[in-house]
């Protein structure tokens, strides 16, 4: 069983959350919580269903996962709070719009002379299709966005810009996401919803707000992808990021 490992990990990947707050949570003492996680004790059946609620876990993920075999894929989940910026889009409805949105995006900023930038690419998901797209042509749609360099203005035809507002949100990092991307990266998406309705945050949606969205890049020679959930909450992120 690996309950006492399990709930030191939903502790962590819940904004670090110290002993103490869950102590108070759970209306037992800190003590409780250190035995509980060191496996001296196990919670009564009601306790064991109040930490399902708040880590919105099952019970049986909770006795008999291990939840730690995650860390090796997922880092931490942080609030970040992300500046405005420009960006213009392209969308593809098709098997494969990702590699499509994102070729035909490429295009366009190599005839804008946009290469010189670097410039940063995000994406996220179309939802807008036809059951008839979906089911019988077994198509899904995908946004590829690039985000514009401060000072430039695009003189050539063929894409609008549009303006992201500063807003918060909910970021989780995810290493080797093409390993096993119908896996990973749904269930990157699954635990920010969990830390959201276990914290303080919300998922939300504002006009003008991207409202899910995400990013791939190399570091140290690993392909990562941070995946954003815009939120909004009684505190305040720790951390203040520009794409620009």
């Amino acid at each position: 069983m690996y309950f006492g490992k399990n709930l030191q990990y939903l502790r962590r990947q819940n904004g670090n959350m110290t002993q103490e707050k869950l102590a108070e949570h759970m209306g037992v003492s800190r003590q409780t919580i250190s035995k509980w996680e060191a496996g001296d004790s196990i919670p009564e059946p009601g306790k064991l269903i109040e930490l399902c609620e708040l880590f919105s876990c099952t019970l049986d993920s909770l006795l008999r996962d291990d939840m730690n075999t995650r860390n090796s894929v997922y880092l931490p989940i942080r609030v970040e709070r992300i500046l405005p910026f420009r960006y213009v889009s392209y969308t593809v409805i098709s098997k494969m719009p990702e590699d499509d949105a994102e070729a035909s995006l490429k295009s366009w900023a190599a005839g804008c002379g946009l290469d010189c930038f670097s410039p940063t690419y995000i994406g996220w998901d179309f939802p807008y299709l036809s059951q008839e797209q979906k089911h019988r042509f077994g198509f899904h749609g995908y946004t590829s966005a690039l985000i514009l360099p401060e000072s430039f203005e695009p003189e050539c035809p063929g894409a609008e810009i549009l303006q992201q507002p500063e807003a918060d949100y909910a970021v989780m990092t995810i290493l080797d996401p093409f390993v096993q991307p119908f896996d990973r990266i749904p269930r990157a998406y699954g635990l920010i919803l969990e830390y959201l309705r276990s914290g303080s945050y919300k998922k939300v949606h504002h006009q003008g707000v991207i409202p899910c969205f995400e990013r791939v890049y190399r570091k140290d020679g690993i392909t990562c992808m941070d995946v954003y959930i815009h939120c909004a909450g009684s505190e305040m992120p720790s951390i203040t990021t520009s794409f620009i």
